[in-house]
């Protein structure tokens, strides 16, 4: 089948069709100058729970150095890769990019901590799952129309949101998430198959730039120096290379070229790897690719390779390394201290959460973890000590890698 033309742009005949979609879960009247993947983006964009993404962690707590990444700017070096791969691939960029600007939105304060904390304290209420989460801040927790709650995004935006990773099925001894099933019966996302196209490049963006800017982070923090990369599948060819073509280069800016040609040797490679696996399966429709029975979208086995090697370092040198596991660790009492003490006092909350405490015990336990997971980590670490005393991270110190 050829390539159709929209825009002025061709695009493959697997693409996601914006003016095929299976519309948003409350009828509305379209915008004749954007597609409705284009008013998915714009409305996570203009999302609180986008805005908030700014002062919540990444890695590195908030105020550790202005340039380590936050979770929004994590968030936006994802849709600029998600955007380049889609467009090389000629899917739709822009679901592309709505999908990788909304991955992140149900994350709670302090990253990875937060979540543990979390889960931990809801472990007899269905747990926490932050990707879950996500679409609970899409199709609840957002209230800025006057006809519904949430952002009203389209069925692939929301399909692409609990499936970027893949079909989604209840684990041995363990239900769906929380929002997902709770959700499941309002729209049905066909859970047991593969996402479409552009959902599959948004989580392969999402690999490649923290891949990527955690090495650029751990570099910056001093819990790895370049030398201890050379032994890095990838990495070190790259390093090689660039002390060949520059024997005098400051390791700032060897840094940053490392960086910049990890990037695009993933990119470069998940355009082709995919490419080939699309040669093979002749997709016809978005459809087709969804019912394939495996990912689509992917690396070659040789980066393949290297990407799980460099996943092992990062969690070796910088996840696990003490610096870092002291703040998390103090971080995650305090977030679980906090959502204690919240869910003995509800009156903590604004006023506008203040009816939780008539609720039901499972329904109150729920609305107060999506108070605090909507938290900025400067906000939780200001509840905290407002609320119940001084933070437990001053022994480690929030400035710990300046």
């Amino acid at each position: 089948m050829a390539d159709t033309r929209r825009s002025g742009r061709f695009f493959a005949p697997y693409a996601t069709d914006p003016a095929r979609s299976r519309g948003r879960l409350f009828p509305e009247q379209e915008n004749p100058s954007r597609t409705v993947f284009q008013r998915d983006r714009d409305r996570v964009v203009h999302a609180n729970a986008f805005r908030r993404l700014k002062d919540k962690t990444q890695v590195f707590l908030y105020d550790e150095g202005d340039h380590y990444r936050t979770r929004l700017t994590h968030t936006l070096e994802v849709a600029q890769i998600a955007r380049s791969i889609a467009r090389s691939l000629a899917l739709d960029e822009d679901l592309a990019e709505a999908l990788a600007l909304a991955h992140d939105l149900g994350h709670p304060p302090f990253g990875h901590a937060g979540e543990r904390a979390l889960d931990a304290e809801m472990a007899d209420f269905g747990g926490f799952d932050h990707n879950a989460q996500s679409l609970r801040v899409v199709t609840e927790l957002e209230r800025r129309y006057p006809d519904f709650d949430g952002l009203n995004l389209t069925w692939e935006s929301l399909e692409g949101l609990v499936k970027h990773n893949g079909p989604v099925e209840a684990e041995a001894g363990r239900s769906l998430p929380f929002a997902v099933a709770a959700f499941k019966d309002a729209v049905d996302l066909e859970l047991h198959t593969y996402p479409g196209p552009e959902a599959q490049v948004a989580a392969f963006s999402d690999d490649i730039a923290y891949n990527a800017h955690d090495i650029d982070d751990g570099l910056r923090a001093g819990l790895v120096e370049l030398d201890d990369l050379r032994g890095v599948p990838l990495v070190g060819d790259l390093l090689n290379d660039i002390a060949a073509r520059y024997p005098r280069l400051a390791p700032e800016r060897t840094r940053a070229e490392l960086i910049r040609r990890l990037i695009s040797v993933m990119i470069g490679d998940v355009v082709a790897e995919t490419g080939r696996r699309l040669g093979i399966l002749a997709p016809e429709s978005a459809a087709d690719i969804r019912l394939a029975g495996e990912p689509m979208v992917g690396f070659s086995p040789e980066i393949a390779g290297a990407e799980q090697a460099i996943k092992a370092m990062l969690l070796e040198r910088v996840y696990r390394h003490h610096k870092v596991v002291d703040v998390m660790d103090a971080a995650q009492e305090l977030l679980a201290a906090l959502f204690r003490h919240v869910m003995s006092d509800p009156s903590a909350m604004p006023p506008e959460w203040h009816g939780v405490a008539a609720e039901e015990q499972d329904v109150r336990v729920r609305r107060v973890a999506d108070f605090v997971a909507s938290m900025s980590d400067r906000h939780a670490i200001a509840a905290y000590r407002r609320l119940v005393g001084d933070p437990r991270l001053g022994s480690v110190g929030l400035h710990g890698f300046n």
